[in-house]
């Protein structure tokens, strides 16, 4: 797309004498000469400077800080959604034949999308869904009624347990100063490394621009929501429940007991464990040790702000 049909979609008119064609959308840190980003707020200005971003659409008080081109917006997420959806990948491309292994089981009622590769000894139960350009390693098992959407790359020896969803578009919307929400086109992916177990009815959304990472050896029990772009480290074990928000990053052998959860963009550092319903609103050091309640707190101290309690109303209940 043309740098003048972003500006005509925009209705702002084009400074005259520059020309650019875009061929996709990306993030401030990894936008190449050709793709379009942007910057809203102060948390993301520290990368402007650094950014290869062929045009960025960015407030007035920034704009002398952008390499290449500059369009300015009075509010650059709601424009960078309204521009989204020109690039949204298709949900169905131009049918090319599925690559499966002669070893592999798929059984009655599969859809089998274009570019499909299954490997040596993959079984895929009834009722699956399996969009175009999934990869599938050697000795996954999928059971019953599971979605796997485009472009998703599932490693050797998984399981992925009845009804679970991998690679839905992603929970991003901007907002209207009148109070309706915009769609933010999500066109990433998942992958999901070796020895990985996904419990029923588990979601795990793609990634806005690059992908959501489930590392190896990652457990993942049944009803978890796993927001766009989070990044779960080997060995992770996610209890019923827990919800990630998006771009939360979790270090090796993490556990999170059931319906804990996290706000978005924190990173909990490698073997840090979390109680059942801690709420992770801050980033957590390596090896920091257990964790519990909202707000959070190491979970010793936890214990004592509990049994303080009970005290207190024990003693006023006399």
């Amino acid at each position: 797309m043309l740098l003048s049909s972003i500006y005509k979609i925009l209705g702002q008119n084009q400074p005259a004498g520059y020309e650019l064609d875009i061929s996709g959308l990306n993030s401030l840190k990894k936008a190449g000469a050709h793709e379009l980003s942007y910057c809203d707020g102060e948390a993301n200005v520290k990368d402007l400077e650094g950014s290869n971003a062929g045009a960025i659409l960015v407030r007035q008080e920034h704009a002398n800080l952008v390499k290449n081109h500059a369009i300015i917006s009075k509010n650059p997420h709601l424009d960078f959604a309204n521009i989204s959806a020109f690039f949204a990948k298709p949900l169905f491309e131009d049918k090319h034949p599925a690559q499966i292994a002669s070893s592999a089981k798929v059984m009655e009622n599969v859809h089998i999308g274009s570019g499909v590769m299954i490997g040596e000894n993959v079984i895929i139960m009834p009722g699956c869904y399996i969009g175009d350009n999934v990869y599938i390693g050697r000795g996954t098992l999928i059971h019953p009624n599971v979605v796997i959407y485009n472009n998703s790359k599932i490693g050797e020896n998984c399981i992925i347990n009845a009804n679970a969803v991998i690679g839905s578009d992603g929970f991003g919307y901007a907002h209207t100063p009148d109070g309706k929400h915009v769609k933010i086109h999500h066109n990433g992916n998942v992958v999901i490394g070796n020895h990985v177990e996904i419990g029923a009815c588990t979601t795990i959304d793609r990634g806005v621009f690059d992908s959501t990472v489930i590392a190896d050896h990652c457990k993942i029990d049944n009803l978890v929501q796993i927001g766009h772009n989070c990044e779960l480290g080997f060995g992770t074990i996610l209890v019923s429940q827990v919800g990630l928000s998006g771009s939360s990053v979790l270090g090796r052998n993490v556990v999170m007991g059931g319906q804990a959860g996290t706000k978005g963009h924190i990173r909990i550092g490698d073997f840090v464990k979390c109680a059942a319903r801690t709420g992770v609103s801050k980033d957590l050091p390596d090896n920091s040790g257990e964790y519990a309640g909202h707000p959070i707190m190491p979970l010793k101290e936890w214990f004592k702000l509990q049994a303080k309690i009970i005290r207190f109303f024990k003693k006023e209940s006399k």
